[in-house]
Parts: C-alpha cells; sequence; structure tokens
C-alpha cells in the first residue's frame, strides 16, 4: 500500500508541470510556517491561537469582526466558527481560557449588565498587527 501510494503521487507529480507551482507551494509552506508554528518569536497569546484549528479559525474571525468595529457578544463570539469545527463547550471553553489568559477582555454590555461583551486586548491587538506585518510586510501598518 506504501508503495502504491508513492508511485501514485509520483505520477501526479509528473503530470503537473512542477517548476513554478510547485515552487510557489513549498513558499507557501515555509511562510506560513516560518511565520507560525516555527516562529520563536511568535508571541504567546498567538501560540495559543495557533494551538488548534478550531482555535485559529477563531482568532481570524474574532479579529476580523473587531476590525469591523462589531460588538460582541458571547453567543456572537462562539458562533463565528462554524459548529463543525468544535462543539459548544469546546468553544465556550476558548473564549473563556482566552478571557483568563489576559487575551480577550470581557466587560457588561451597558444596556444589559447580564449581557458580557468580548474584545480583543490591547496587547493581542499589537500581536495580531505585528504577526500580519511579518506575513504581509509590504503592507505594514504600526500598532
Amino acid at each position: 500500500m506504501y508503495l502504491y501510494t508513492l508511485l501514485k503521487k509520483d505520477c501526479i507529480l509528473k503530470n503537473i508541470k512542477i517548476d513554478e507551482p510547485l515552487a510557489n507551494a513549498r513558499n507557501l509552506i515555509k511562510t506560513i510556517l516560518k511565520q507560525t508554528l516555527d516562529n520563536p518569536a511568535n508571541p504567546e497569546s498567538l501560540n495559543f491561537f495557533q494551538g488548534d484549528t478550531y482555535k485559529f479559525y477563531f482568532l481570524m474571525s474574532f479579529m476580523w469582526e473587531y476590525f469591523e468595529k462589531n460588538e460582541m457578544s458571547q453567543e456572537y463570539a462562539i458562533s463565528l466558527v462554524p459548529k463543525r469545527y468544535a462543539s459548544r463547550i469546546k468553544r465556550l471553553q476558548v473564549l473563556k481560557q482566552a478571557v483568563s489568559l489576559g487575551y480577550i477582555s470581557e466587560t457588561s454590555s451597558s444596556d444589559d449588565k447580564r449581557r458580557r461583551i468580548y474584545e480583543p486586548t490591547e496587547q493581542l491587538v499589537k500581536d495580531f498587527i505585528k504577526y500580519s506585518n511579518s506575513i504581509y510586510p509590504d503592507n505594514r501598518s504600526t500598532a
């Protein structure tokens, strides 16, 4: 089975003009790994959110909503990522863990004191912008 898989993979690669597409694929892989998992300068906040697929998807969605100036209640925040990525319990746990680690702030709504509002802390915003600048250095912004 292993030999069959190798031969099949070899046939697939031979059928593709691999010079440029393969170089692009390799560059993409190197860039993503270098800027994420293999980056020793990665701040702890980003290491936390890169711990699994759900957390990373949540971070990207959460930051998008924040930059779009959308107010995020608990239900809104945990609904940002499709349910297929995590159970409701896991989604709540990640949100609460990010709050307890100081990456996301939790405040009471001014309209309804029972309603909790979430937003990234100043440090997470700075870390995220620095991370963005390292991936897209030609479009740098300041934090």
